[in-house]
């Protein structure tokens, strides 16, 4: 009799190894093209190298250098002064996927799923052949282990081709270094270049160096030596845990009652919280966990919704900070403007996130073509699908004229801008395994669009007050070359001294007017006043700088004295308050007409210089 057909199938059916899954579809974890396999290979390998030592406390010192290796290949180098890995945890690290120790913890990270790097170890022995160079060494006068690593797809388990110890200069950290099919690009916003400098954007606290396979050096220095608050582990919140979750983790709990269950297993539920979920739900507080149905346990999942249960905390995120964003920013962009924000944490389905933005504006930005976005999630820069993620979205949903920008066809908007948003969350919800895009989740989109606009808000102001500004400038150049040639003209008709027509261009700016006023003694010397007056419609706070190539005496009030050699810098503070004025006094001991003729300009510290007639002004 013959063998059912059942049978025959049965024969060819066996499990699949996820090397062998990935190995044949490479695309789902961003290699899908040369330019792009290049640059998931080095996010892969930063991302674990910013990991491994904010983990440990230690500021980041990145290295990163590629070559070109024959027509298709490059060597990708990449070393850290990271914790480094002991001796038996390399091979699993970087020779067998999804391993690591962050999958389970719920906290914020850059990587959780532990496929990373070990798939582009995966990706560089299918396209050249070649295998994995690792060395990792874990402290001063510790041996530097060496390992050639190769994944074995069949059964995603590391085959190890070299074990052995060398010399390595550096007291700690890792180093890999892997050929693979890809190809080095520049001049495009999705390269290398553009990765690392909008990794050092949001990673201030890090120095990376990059050596272009041209031999070119470039370095992101970090802007600050603090390294983030570092992101505590919590439990998982009751809100948005699913059933087949619930019931998994009622099965395998070690607690023998519902209560200590629910208060152990969740963060933010105690005592007072336990007894109204198991009220809420008619369950007995006494219940043995592991002996409830499926009925219950959704009767429990119902209750968490029904009982009043706090925020999830928040020390498991790590923001960048607004002080941060802004150094970022202006490190890496020249701009005339940047407004930065943090907003307070929010909650989707029991996840913990906040959403931080810096808005640049001007400088030696595009003026005509669209913003430029810099999207982030957990630190990382997201290069690619750009109008699949939910970040592209919320600006686009922003009526940007309202704020000063066009927004041609209700799209992005356009002008020297640069839009930085950062999404920092336990559970980050990407649209893919390759992590190119945020997923449209409605509570993310609603705070993207709030700290949007409260950048915006501030960007409007700037423009606002620039455009303000602009038309008083013009308006200064026309009354200054006008109202000279009319007082010229009438002094000539009269036979008199030119005027200082400085008094009449204030009164008829509305500007502070700052000037010195020189009176001899008889003796030799010279009585000298400053006068402040303030015809513009708010109270003005500056400060005064005379800088003159001689010591003073009794100035009314007393200045502040910087010596600068010969010179001495006299600087008074004042608040002068709309159609008031003040006066400074102080005498020398000999000046001469010469000498008069000589000082400088008075400089006022602190205003525009549209806003001030009769001193040069500086913003300070």
């Amino acid at each position: 009799m013959d063998n059912p057909i059942a049978e025959e199938l049965a024969k060819n059916q066996k499990s699949i190894s996820v090397a062998e899954f990935f190995e044949k579809n490479r695309q789902i974890l961003g290699f899908d093209s040369a330019p792009r396999s290049l640059i998931t290979t080095v996010k892969e390998a930063v991302d674990n190298s910013l990991d491994a030592c904010e983990e440990s406390e230690i500021l980041p010192d990145i290295f990163l250098h590629i070559e070109r290796s024959g027509k298709d290949n490059v060597v990708i180098i990449v070393e850290d002064n990271g914790p480094g890995i002991i001796k038996e945890q390399i091979p699993k690290v970087f020779a067998k996927l999804l391993y690591g120790s962050r999958f389970h913890a719920l906290k914020q990270s850059r990587g959780q799923q532990g496929i990373g790097i070990s798939a582009s170890v995966l990706y560089s022995q299918l396209t050249s052949g070649h295998h994995t160079k690792i060395i990792s060494k874990i402290g001063h006068g510790m041996p530097a282990h060496y390992y050639e690593l190769m994944i074995n797809t069949s059964t995603n388990e590391p085959e190890i081709l070299k074990d052995d110890v060398v010399d390595w200069d550096r007291p700690h950290g890792t180093r890999i270094e892997m050929e693979m099919e890809a190809s080095y690009v520049k001049g495009r916003r999705q390269s290398i270049y553009e990765y690392l400098k909008a990794t050092a954007i949001v990673n201030p606290h890090a120095r990376i160096t990059l050596i272009e396979p041209d031999g070119n050096q470039e370095t992101f220095e970090r802007a600050t030596d603090k390294l983030p608050v570092p992101a505590k582990e919590i439990l998982p919140h009751p809100h948005g845990i699913e059933l087949g979750t619930l019931m998994k983790m009622l099965r395998y709990t070690e607690r023998q009652k519902l209560s200590p269950f629910l208060r152990y297993s969740f963060s933010k539920i105690g005592h007072l919280a336990a007894e109204e979920i198991c009220k809420a739900s008619g369950l007995d507080p006494d219940l043995d966990p592991h002996e409830m149905t499926r009925e219950q346990s959704r009767k429990l999942l119902d209750a968490f919704s029904k009982v009043k249960i706090m925020a999830p905390p928040t020390d498991c995120l790590s923001p960048i900070g607004e002080d941060l964003i802004y150094k970022g920013l202006e490190k890496e962009f020249s701009v005339d403007f940047i407004a930065t924000t943090t907003r307070n944490a929010s909650v989707f389905s029991g996840n913990p996130f906040i959403v931080e933005v810096g808005i640049a504006f001007g400088g030696e930005l595009q003026k005509d073509d669209r913003v430029d976005i810099m999207r982030f999630a957990n630190r990382v820069p997201l290069l690619y699908q750009q109008g699949g993620c939910v970040i592209t979205h919320a600006i686009e949903s922003v009526k940007w004229k309202q704020y000063g920008l066009n927004q041609p066809g209700g799209g992005l908007p356009t002008g020297p801008v640069v839009i930085l948003v950062h999404v920092a969350s336990t559970n980050v919800p990407f649209t893919s395994e390759s992590k190119d895009a945020v997923a449209e989740i409605p509570e993310i989109k609603d705070e993207i669009e709030l700290a949007i606009k409260e950048v915006s808000r501030k960007l409007n102001r700037y423009l606002n007050k620039r455009d303000n500004l602009k038309k008083r400038r013009e308006k200064e150049i026309i009354i200054t070359k006008v109202l000279p040639k009319m007082a010229s003209k009438l002094a000539e008709t009269l036979e008199r001294d030119i005027p200082d027509i400085n008094p009449v261009v204030a009164k008829v700016m509305g500007n502070l007017l700052v000037d010195r006023i020189v009176e001899s003694d008889g003796n030799g010397g010279a009585k000298i006043s400053i006068r402040a007056k303030n015809y513009t419609s708010k109270k003005q706070d500056f400060n005064v700088h005379d800088m003159v190539p001689f010591e003073i005496k009794n100035a009314v009030p007393e200045p502040k004295v910087i010596s600068m050699g010969s010179d001495f810098d006299y600087i008074w503070k004042l608040s002068v308050s709309p159609g008031a004025s003040k006066v400074l006094s102080y005498s020398v001991a000999t000046l001469g007409e010469a000498e008069i003729a000589k000082l400088p300009t008075l400089i006022v510290e602190g205003l525009d210089e549209e806003l001030v007639t009769g001193a040069k002004a500086i913003r300070g």
